[in-house]
C-alpha cells in the first residue's frame, strides 16, 4: 500500500549546506596525510592538494557569496541559510582546517620526513656551508630578478597577483633620496622556485636537504635595500576572485571575450589575506586596510603561506620506498595494441574502466580512425584536455587528412580557459570544425563519434565516458568508458553533436538521457519506479556514485524512496547535502565517500528493477548546474556482462573498510573502521589488482 509522505521535504533542517559539505570533503583529503598506511611523500603531497583545494574555494565559492551579498542576490540553497551566515561558518571551518594544515606539516611530516634524512632547513639550522652556498644563490639566482617597491605618495600600495608570494619589509633609515622609508613590498616572480634544493657537496651522502625561498628572501632581504636597516621581512599571499564573469547574452565572439578576460583574472577582488604568523600586529593591521579585508578572513599561518608548493620536494627525492609503487594498466580482452578496433566493436561493447584500465585504447581509435580510408567523419566534445594532448594530435592528423573534423571545446572550463583557446586556434589551423557549445550552457558531455563507411552504408562508432579526455588524469581519475557500435546510441550521439552545432530543437534520443532536457526528468521517474516497487513488496534497491549530490528535487526523490522502504546506497567523494539515518525520513539511506590514492570520478546510476537490474553511467554530478544548465550525457550499459562487472564494482566500494568515510546526520564524516575478524578491503587496492590482468 502507498504510503503517505508527512514530512515536509522542504524544510531547510533536512539539508547540510553546500559549502560546508565541500570544506568536509577537504578535511577528509586532509586526513590522508596522517594515515601512516599511505607512503610518507604522498602524504605530504595530500597536505599540499588539500591547500590547493582550499585555494580554489575562495576562489569560486568564497567569492561566489562575495558576490552575492554585493549584488543583494539572495543564497538560494536548500538548507536556507544566508550567504552572511554561510561566509560566517565558513571562516570558522576554515580557520580551523588551516590551523590543522600548519600542525600537521610541523608537527608530524616535517619530522618525519627528517627521520627520512629529508630536511627543509629553517634559517637557525643553516650552517657556515649552507649560508655561503644561499647567499651566493641569492645573489646570482634571485636578486637580479627582484624589484621591491618603496612605498610612498608616488608608490602607493600594488595591485597584487592572485596567490603570488609578497613579502612586506619594515625599514629603518632613509633612502638614496634622503627619503625616510616606512615599508617595502617585495613580490616574488612566480618563475622563481618557491623549494631549493642544496647540492651534494653541502650535503651527507643520501641526505636531502631543501630550503625555501621565503627564507633565503628573508635572511638576504638587507641585500635589497642599500644603506638601510630590514627591521622586519614577513611573507603574505592575497587570493582573488578567480570566477571569470562572462555575459554568454551580450558578447558576440566568445573565443575573443575569454581572451580578454583571462587577463584579468590574476586581478580579481580580493577574498582572503594570508600572512606570516610572527608579523607584528599593527604591520597585520595595515596589511589588512590595504587589501580592504575584513579580519574573519585574515589567515596568520605558521609556515609557507602556499602550502602547495612544498609539492616540489616529493619530486625532487629519489626514494620510492616513500611513494606508491607503480601500477601496470590493463586492457579489455580482445583489445590489444594491434586490434583492428572497429572489427572488435561489432563483435560487442568494450568498457575501460581507469585508472586501472589504459586511455590509450581511445587515443587508438582515433588515430585508426585518422588514417583509415573508411573513416568520413570524426565529432568529439572537448572540456578539459591537456596542454600536450595525444587525442588533439589525432584530430588534427585526421583534419589535415581531409577527414570532416568537428571539435566542440567548452571555453569556459574553470581553470582551462587558457588552455582551450589555445586548443581552438590549432585545431582552427589544422581545418576542423571548431564550435563553442550552447549560449548559457556549458558542455559537459563526454563523447566521441566515428562515421565510417562499410559495405556502401555509414556505420557510427562512439565513445561515451564520465571523465575527460585527458590522458594524464586517466592515470589519476577513476572513469568508466563505453566503447559502442550500436546503431541507436551512435544516432543518438550524431543527433546530439547536431543540436550543438546547428542550435536545433530537441533531439528525440533512442537510449541515451540529456541534461538539459531529459536528464533529471529521467532519473527521477527511475527513483520513482523503485518506490513502486517497494510499496508492491517487490525487490528495491539504488546504488549511485557521484562527485556530488546538491539538487533538492534529487534528494527529496531518494528522502521518498527511504520512507518508502528502498533501500539507498550512495557513494558520494564530496558534496553531499542530504542527510542520512534520520529517523523517520532517511533510515534507508546511507553515504559513503571514498578517499584514497585515486580520484573518484565516475559516475554511475544502478536501479533494481524488481530483477531486472539497469546500469547508467553518464557525465553529470546530481547538482542543478549539472542537470539544468549544462549540456551532459547518461548511457545504459545494456550488455549484461558489462553492467554485472560495474555491479560487482560498486559492491567492492560498499564494501570497503579502509578508505570508507561514512557521512553522519549532522554533516560530519567518520572514518570507517575495520572490525578484528574482517579482511582488509580496500575498493581502489582490489579493482588494481584485478584490473591489471586483461579484463
Amino acid at each position: 500500500m502507498k504510503q503517505e509522505v508527512t514530512v515536509d521535504l522542504n524544510n531547510p533542517a533536512l539539508y547540510i549546506n553546500r559549502e560546508l559539505g565541500l570544506l568536509e570533503f577537504n578535511w577528509r583529503v586532509l586526513q590522508q596525510a596522517l594515515d601512516t598506511n599511505v607512503p610518507l611523500l604522498e602524504r605530504l603531497n595530500y597536505l599540499c592538494i588539500s591547500s590547493t583545494n582550499l585555494d580554489e574555494f575562495f576562489e569560486v565559492r568564497v567569492a561566489g557569496l562575495i558576490q552575492q551579498i554585493e549584488i543583494g542576490d539572495p543564497y538560494l540553497e536548500a538548507d536556507q541559510i544566508t550567504a552572511q551566515e554561510c561566509l560566517k561558518l565558513i571562516n570558522q571551518r576554515a580557520h580551523e582546517l588551516v590551523e590543522e594544515q600548519y600542525k600537521i606539516l610541523n608537527e608530524v611530516l616535517l619530522p618525519e620526513l627528517e627521520q627520512e634524512a629529508i630536511q627543509i632547513l629553517p634559517r637557525s639550522q643553516w650552517t657556515d656551508e649552507h649560508n655561503k652556498w644561499l647567499k651566493k644563490y641569492f645573489r646570482e639566482e634571485i636578486l637580479p630578478i627582484l624589484s621591491p617597491m618603496g612605498l610612498d605618495s608616488a608608490h602607493p600600495f600594488p595591485r597584487l597577483l592572485n596567490k603570488s608570494l609578497n613579502f612586506i619589509v619594515s625599514l629603518v633609515g632613509k633612502d638614496a633620496f634622503g627619503r625616510d622609508r616606512g615599508y617595502a613590498i617585495l613580490q616574488a616572480p612566480r618563475a622563481l622556485p618557491r623549494v631549493i634544493q642544496l647540492p651534494e657537496d653541502v650535503c651527507n651522502e643520501g641526505e636531502y636537504k631543501f630550503v625555501f625561498l621565503s627564507s633565503i628572501i628573508h635572511a638576504f632581504a638587507e641585500d635589497l635595500f642599500f644603506g638601510m636597516k630590514v627591521k622586519g621581512c614577513y611573507q603574505f599571499r592575497v587570493t582573488r576572485n578567480s570566477d571569470l564573469a562572462i555575459d554568454t547574452e551580450e558578447t558576440s565572439d566568445l573565443l575573443a571575450t575569454i581572451a580578454d578576460e583571462l587577463t584579468l583574472r590574476n586581478y580579481g577582488d580580493e577574498v582572503r589575506l594570508e600572512i606570516a604568523h610572527n608579523c607584528p600586529e599593527d604591520m597585520v593591521e595595515f596589511l589588512r586596510n590595504e587589501c580592504a579585508m575584513e579580519s574573519d578572513n585574515v589567515y596568520l599561518v605558521n609556515g609557507p603561506v602556499n602550502l602547495s608548493r612544498i609539492q616540489a620536494v616529493s619530486s625532487l627525492v629519489d626514494r620510492p620506498d616513500l611513494k606508491f609503487k607503480p601500477f601496470s594498466q590493463g586492457r579489455p580482452a580482445g583489445l590489444s595494441t594491434d586490434t583492428d578496433i572497429f572489427a572488435a566493436l561489432r563483435k560487442q561493447d568494450m568498457l575501460l574502466h581507469h585508472p586501472y584500465q589504459s586511455f590509450t585504447p581511445i587515443i587508438e581509435l582515433l588515430k585508426q580512425a585518422a588514417t583509415d580510408t573508411s573513416v568520413l567523419a570524426i565529432k568529439q566534445t572537448l572540456y578539459r584536455t591537456g596542454a600536450k594532448s595525444p587525442i588533439v594530435d589525432a584530430l588534427v592528423s585526421a583534419a589535415q587528412a581531409g577527414k570532416e573534423v568537428t571539435v566542440v571545446i567548452e571555453l569556459r572550463a574553470r581553470f582551462d580557459e587558457e588552455a582551450n583557446v589555445a586548443l581552438a586556434a590549432r585545431l582552427q589551423e589544422a581545418g576542423a570544425h571548431v564550435v563553442y557549445g550552447i549560449v548559457g550552457y556549458k558542455t559537459h558531455a563526454k563523447m566521441m563519434l566515428v562515421l565510417r563507411r562499410e559495405n556502401g552504408k555509414l556505420r557510427r562508432y562512439a565513445h561515451l565516458g564520465t571523465g575527460n579526455y585527458h590522458r594524464s588524469t586517466s592515470r589519476i581519475y577513476t572513469d568508466y568508458g563505453l566503447l559502442t557500435s550500436d546503431k541507436q546510441i551512435g544516432e543518438d550521439v550524431n543527433n546530439l553533436f547536431i543540436q550543438l552545432t546547428s542550435l536545433g530543437k530537441i533531439p528525440q534520443m533512442h537510449k541515451l538521457l540529456h541534461a538539459p532536457f531529459t536528464l533529471h526528468e529521467g532519473l527521477l521517474n527511475k527513483i520513482a519506479r523503485e518506490i513502486e516497487h517497494a510499496e508492491a513488496g517487490k525487490p528495491a534497491h539504488i546504488i549511485v556514485k557521484v562527485n556530488a549530490l546538491v539538487e533538492q528535487e534529487i534528494i527529496q526523490a531518494f528522502y521518498r524512496a527511504s520512507m518508502a522502504g528502498v533501500k539507498v546506497d550512495l557513494i558520494v567523494r564530496g558534496i553531499c547535502c542530504l542527510k542520512p539515518g534520520v529517523k523517520g525520513l532517511s533510515e534507508n539511506i546511507k553515504v559513503r565517500s571514498i578517499i584514497g590514492r585515486f580520484l573518484e570520478h565516475t559516475r554511475v546510476f544502478f536501479f533494481e528493477n524488481d530483477g531486472s537490474p539497469e546500469v547508467w553511467a553518464g557525465s553529470a554530478d546530481l547538482m542543478k548546474r549539472n542537470l539544468l544548465r549544462r549540456v551532459e550525457t547518461c548511457f545504459p550499459i545494456e550488455s549484461k556482462k558489462l553492467r554485472e562487472r560495474i555491479i560487482d564494482d560498486l559492491n567492492v566500494y560498499l564494501s570497503d573498510n579502509t578508505q570508507a568515510w561514512l557521512l553522519n546526520e549532522d554533516g560530519r564524516y567518520t572514518r570507517t573502521t575495520r572490525p578484528d575478524n574482517e579482511d582488509v578491503i580496500s575498493a581502489q587496492t582490489t579493482l588494481l589488482e584485478l584490473m591489471a590482468k586483461t579484463y
